[in-house]
C-alpha cells in the first residue's frame, strides 16, 4: 500500500454557532421577565443602547395664553358674587383620597395578636400567648410542641395549655391545633355537634372519608349508609387549612404579562405583540454623533465595537418579536373554531404543522411558544396549551383537550348515585364516533384530578 500526503478541495455545509447566533437563538427562548432582565444588563453593559420612548408634544405657552384670552371673565366672577362662605354644590360627591387606593392586607399574625390583646390582660399569660403565635405556621397549626415552649419560657405546662386552649377558640376556627384530626374536632365542637360519631369518624376513620367508602364506614358504625354520607358531607365541609384565607409575608404573587394580545375587530382577529414584554430599543444620537466626531483611534474603536453589539441586540429582539408574531398567527389560524366555540372545538395541533407554515424549524417553534403566553377573548392562555395531540374519529382528528372537555361534562352531568364508569364513558364517546379505550378515558380523568366513579359515589 502506498502511502502519501494529497491536498484535495472539498465543497461542504455547515452550521457554525456564532456567539451572535447564540445569542438570538437565547433571546428567542427567554420569557418577558428574563428578556427584561436581560435587555436591563445590556444597558449596563453598552452605553450605545437606549429603550425607545414615545414623546408627549410639549404644549405652547401662546396657545395657553390664546386660550385664556378666550374666557369671558365676567360671565365667570358673576358666579362667586358673594364672598360668603357656601356650602359645595356636591358635598354627597365621593372624594378619593390616598386610603382609597393603599390596602393593607391582614396577616393571621396580626389577627391573632390582635384577639389576644383584647381577651388576655395578664402580661406573663399574654407572653405565653405571643410565642405560641409565633410558633404557628400559615396554615394555622402549631409547630412547636407546648413542652419546648415551656422550656423556652420557663413556665408550667399547664400554662402553657391553658393559654393554648384560649388561642384556639380565636377565629378563624381551627387556629392553633397540632394536627388535622384536632383542627376538625375543634370545628365541629364549635358547631355545637353533640352527636359523638362524627367526633369518632375524625379520629379514626378519615382515611375512609377521604376514598369514600362510605359502604365500609356504615358496616364499621354500623349506622346506614343515608347516615354515613351525611357525615362525610359534614366533615367535607370543615377546614382543614384554617390560616390559608390571609396574607403572609412569604406569599410570592406572580401575574403574568400576555405576551401577545388576541382581539376581535369587525369580524376578524387581530394580533398585537405587547410592548411591554418585548420593549423596542434604540442607538443613543449622542454616542453616534460622539463616533462622527471622534479623532482617537481607541475611542472610534470602541464606540464601533458598542454599535455593532447594540444592533445585534436590537436585531435579535425585533427578529424575536416577528417569530412571536407569526407563530401566534399561525395558531389562529389552526385554531380559530377554538377561540369562536371553546374548548370542545380544540383541533389536534403539533409543533411541525406550525413550523410548516410559517416556514421554520420546529425547535424554533419550541422555543418560540416557551413560556410565553396570549390573552384572548376567551381567557390567558400558555401558547402550549394550543398544542395537543389527537384522536381519531369518523368526522376526523379530535384534540385530547377537547376529549376532557367531554369527559369533564360527562361526569358533571352524572347521576351521583350512580357515577358512569371509564369503561361506560368510553363506550359513550364511541357512540359520538370517537375511538378512546376504557385506560385513556382513566389516564385523563387523572389528569384533571377527577377520582374513580367510587370516588364520586354518592348514598
Amino acid at each position: 500500500m502506498k502511502l502519501g500526503f494529497d491536498l484535495n478541495l472539498e465543497q461542504t455545509q455547515k452550521l457554525v454557532m456564532t456567539p451572535e447566533l447564540r445569542q438570538a437563538i437565547q433571546i428567542l427562548q427567554f420569557s418577558n421577565q428574563e428578556l427584561q432582565e436581560f435587555i436591563e444588563q445590556r444597558i449596563e453593559e453598552n452605553p450605545l443602547l437606549e429603550v425607545e420612548t414615545i414623546n408627549k408634544k410639549e404644549e405652547n405657552i401662546d396657545e395657553i395664553n390664546d386660550k385664556i384670552e378666550d374666557i369671558d371673565w365676567k360671565e365667570y366672577f358673576e358666579q362667586y358674587d358673594d364672598i360668603s362662605y357656601r356650602q359645595p354644590k356636591n358635598s354627597d360627591e365621593k372624594k378619593e383620597s390616598f386610603e382609597s387606593f393603599v390596602k393593607v392586607k391582614t396577616t393571621l399574625k396580626d389577627h391573632l395578636l390582635f384577639q389576644l390583646n383584647m381577651s388576655i390582660f395578664d402580661e406573663r399569660y399574654k407572653n405565653i400567648g405571643e410565642v405560641i403565635i409565633d410558633s404557628i405556621d400559615k396554615n394555622g397549626y402549631l409547630i412547636t410542641s407546648i413542652e419546648e415552649i415551656g422550656k423556652q419560657l420557663g413556665v408550667p405546662y399547664d400554662e402553657v395549655e391553658k393559654v393554648l386552649q384560649i388561642i384556639q377558640s380565636f377565629d378563624p376556627v381551627g387556629v392553633g391545633a397540632r394536627n388535622l384530626k384536632e383542627c376538625l374536632t375543634i370545628q365541629l365542637k364549635s358547631r355545637r355537634i353533640e352527636d359523638k360519631i362524627p367526633y369518632l369518624v375524625v379520629e379514626r376513620h378519615l382515611e375512609d372519608i377521604g376514598n369514600n367508602r362510605i359502604m365500609k364506614l356504615a358496616k364499621k358504625l354500623s349506622i346506614s349508609k343515608k347516615k354515613a354520607q351525611e357525615i362525610c358531607d359534614l366533615i367535607k365541609s370543615l377546614e382543614p387549612k384554617p390560616g390559608r384565607g390571609f396574607s403572609h409575608e412569604s406569599d410570592n404573587i406572580r401575574y403574568i404579562t400576555p405576551d401577545v394580545i388576541l382581539e376581535y375587530i369587525d369580524g376578524e382577529y387581530v394580533i398585537i405583540v405587547n410592548d411591554v414584554t418585548a420593549p423596542r430599543l434604540m442607538v443613543s444620537k449622542y454616542y453616534k454623533e460622539l463616533l462622527k466626531k471622534a479623532k482617537d483611534q481607541n475611542i472610534s474603536k470602541f464606540l464601533t465595537e458598542k454599535l455593532n453589539s447594540s444592533m445585534w441586540v436590537i436585531k435579535s429582539i425585533e427578529q424575536r418579536r416577528m417569530t412571536i408574531y407569526k407563530v401566534a398567527k399561525s395558531i389562529v389560524k389552526f385554531q380559530q373554531d377554538f377561540f369562536e366555540k371553546g374548548n370542545k372545538a380544540l383541533k389536534p395541533l403539533v409543533l411541525k404543522d406550525i413550523a410548516e407554515d410559517i416556514g421554520v424549524h420546529e425547535s424554533t417553534v419550541s422555543r418560540a411558544v416557551n413560556g410565553k403566553y396570549m390573552q384572548t377573548p376567551r381567557g390567558l392562555f400558555e401558547l402550549k396549551y394550543f398544542f395537543s395531540s389527537g384522536l381519531s374519529s369518523r368526522s376526523g382528528e379530535v384534540s385530547s383537550t377537547s376529549i376532557k372537555s367531554m369527559i369533564k361534562e360527562l361526569i358533571d352531568n352524572e347521576n351521583p348515585k350512580k357515577p358512569l364508569s371509564d369503561q361506560k364513558i368510553a363506550n359513550i364517546l364511541k357512540e359520538k364516533n370517537i375511538k378512546i379505550s376504557r385506560r385513556t378515558v382513566a389516564k385523563y380523568r387523572d389528569e384533571m384530578n377527577i377520582p374513580s366513579s367510587s370516588g364520586r359515589r354518592r348514598y
